[in-house]
């Protein structure tokens, strides 16, 4: 299969779900948007979409101006083509205002590794199926998608007490993750060495909160990388 992944940090690619699928033989093409690579204008090749976190923000287009583009080609390959499509962080935000939401700033921040509640829309989901009624992930954002509620088609997966959309569905075939799932052992540390994400930890958690993060990370890790080879095979079979 064909996969094609939007990246808008170079450190920040699909991670365990990118080890799975090329360990499986899929072809993975990646467009490093914050480098000046363009999305391919025929989308209708790739089989699944991926579109993966960053330091900015969804209305930084005057900053980031290839985010127009990419917000159209979201919504091409989502709304139009109707394919598969997975988002993580800000991919996730990204797929939430191309369904009608609106990004705003997530108060307080959420980062560390938290607690997500589990909705009985994951029963029946194709995707999501494997998640028990409470899991731990890793999340670092400071906005979030609001405002999907009058979208008939999308289903709120997964919540955490302030933020509603952690997981959502957009008819069973477009997903969003705003936490992630995705991770190796090495990101906490790849991640913090990013000074958006760096500032944004310490002003969250304070100047010591990398020591205690990576270990939270490493008591859990196995779980979440057996989480993302679950939810890769899952993504793989509605393709």
């Amino acid at each position: 299969m064909k996969i094609i992944s939007l990246q808008h940090i170079a450190i920040e690619d699909p991670g365990t779900f990118k080890d799975f699928l090329l360990a499986d033989g899929h072809e993975l093409t990646t467009i490093q948007l914050d480098e000046g690579e363009n999305i391919p204008s025929n989308l209708d090749e790739f089989d699944a979409m991926l579109c993966m976190g960053g330091p900015m923000d969804t209305f930084m287009e005057d900053e980031f101006n290839w985010l127009v583009g990419e917000k159209k080609a979201i919504g091409e390959y989502v709304l139009n083509l109707k394919k598969p499509f997975l988002g993580f962080c800000l991919g996730c935000q990204l797929l939430g205002e191309v369904l009608g939401g609106k990004v705003v700033q997530s108060n307080p921040p959420e980062i560390g590794v938290l607690d997500i509640d589990i909705s009985d829309q994951a029963i029946t989901d194709p995707v999501f199926n494997f998640l028990p009624n409470k899991i731990k992930a890793l999340q670092w954002h400071s906005y979030e998608v609001q405002g999907l509620e009058s979208n008939p088609n999308i289903n709120i997966i997964g919540s955490s007490p302030t933020t509603k959309y952690q997981i959502f569905g957009y008819n069973n075939h477009a997903y969003g993750i705003q936490f992630h799932l995705e991770i190796r052992k090495s990101t906490v540390d790849d991640w913090a060495a990013v000074p958006e994400y760096k500032n944004a930890l310490e002003q969250s958690l304070g100047q010591e909160a990398l020591p205690h993060m990576k270990k939270e990370v490493n008591e859990e890790i196995d779980n979440m990388m057996g989480q993302c080879n679950q939810l890769y095979q899952n993504f793989i079979s509605i393709i």
